[in-house]
């Protein structure tokens, strides 16, 4: 799935989940390093615990951030499947 980010120096995030479990995130922009070490360390957790850590993370004052544009996407996702 492949979700539009707003209001972050990302432009997409690229994710696959299977049973619950996110197998891969790649985001396109935003500052590398930090994008990739968030991609890695959600890989193999649940869409819901990921959810509950990243929901609401803020980036300057931005009221979101690359990590809360990821919890807006899995819910995004979550919707779309209910």
């Amino acid at each position: 799935m492949t979700y539009k980010t707003f209001g972050t120096c990302s432009r997409f995030i690229n994710f696959e989940i299977k049973d619950g479990i996110i197998e891969s995130v790649e985001y396109v922009g935003g500052c590398q390093g930090n994008t990739t070490g968030i991609s890695k360390l959600v890989v193999g957790m649940s869409v819901d615990e990921v959810i509950a850590r990243l929901d609401g993370v803020d980036c300057g004052g931005r009221g979101t951030s690359c990590p809360d544009q990821l919890a807006r996407a899995l819910k995004a996702y979550k919707e779309q499947i209910a």
